[in-house]
């Protein structure tokens, strides 16, 4: 279907280590939709010293190849990412 972003992908239970994304553009934002039932998982975004609740139907809009981000273990549920 058209799309007006690039790439998708669609990560399940899976942790995010800390990472930036290198094919990513410093100057366009990435979409990312967190989805699943009964989970609190938290989106950190080490560069600005902040966790984001990620909690199931957040939307967020950053640049992953300029900031640093992850997802660590949550205690509950299943989570999937739309990015």
């Amino acid at each position: 279907w058209p799309s007006i972003f690039s790439g998708l992908e669609i990560i399940a239970n899976r942790v995010t280590f800390s990472h930036r994304d290198a094919g990513g553009s410093p100057s366009l934002l990435d979409l990312l939709v967190s989805l699943g039932s009964n989970h609190h998982a938290t989106l950190a975004l080490a560069d600005l010293n902040a966790e984001l609740d990620y909690s199931p139907g957040t939307m967020v809009y950053i640049s992953g190849r300029v900031l640093e981000h992850s997802v660590g273990p949550w205690p509950n549920g299943e989570r999937f990412v739309i990015a």
